[in-house]
């Protein structure tokens, strides 16, 4: 399992996965992108982006559309986009990135800190009430200083093995399944033995 930068090639694959997921798709583009990659099959398993928002304040870094396939959660791929993206964020200069999300608990664990929407940016309060309205009505804002990134140690060791997750097979269709009473029917190639 590898996390990479998305590429021109994706941005299908992320857009349907981004409308499946419910996750915010403003602005949209691919190259914001990273994709967390199964090393066995090239699978694509979960995803996330930074959006930069220019301000009269300055840039502000988000971490936004963080989303893990179903059958890939549990292993530590979320993680390991967050910290892909906590460090491209502190590659580009960024000592701060904020999220706004539904679900703090979760990057917490990575030393993400509530705040109280009144410490945003600007450009962050009016993104923030803008999510609110449209597609999380209970998004909080959390921020974390990049130096402070914490990836618990069971997240790393969950991600090298990581595989995916085996759903509920298919039942087996049956004649009955298509209403044919099996021992009445006669088949197109029967040879009567």
């Amino acid at each position: 399992m590898y996390v990479r930068d998305a590429k021109n090639r994706d941005e299908v694959w992320l857009l349907d996965r981004i409308e499946e997921m419910g996750l915010d798709e403003t602005a949209f583009r691919s190259r914001d992108y990273v994709i967390a990659v199964d090393e066995q099959s090239n699978d694509r398993t979960g995803f996330g982006r930074i959006r930069i928002h220019k301000g009269e304040d300055g840039d502000v870094c988000e971490l936004t559309s963080i989303g893990v396939l179903e059958s890939w959660r549990g292993q530590g791929i979320g993680a390991h986009v967050v910290e892909r993206l906590v460090q491209e964020a502190g590659d580009q200069d960024f000592e701060t990135v904020y999220s706004l999300t539904d679900e703090p608990e979760y990057l917490t664990k990575f030393g993400f800190e509530p705040i109280d929407p009144s410490d945003l940016p600007p450009s962050l309060q009016d993104r923030l009430e803008t999510k609110r309205e449209s597609l999380l009505p209970d998004a909080v804002p959390v921020e974390l200083a990049v130096e402070a990134f914490t990836m618990p140690q069971h997240l790393r060791d969950a991600f090298k093995a990581a595989a995916e997750n085996e759903g509920p097979s298919e039942p087996e269709e049956s004649a009955e399944d298509f209403g044919i009473d099996p021992d009445e029917a006669t088949y197109k190639y029967d040879t009567g033995s």
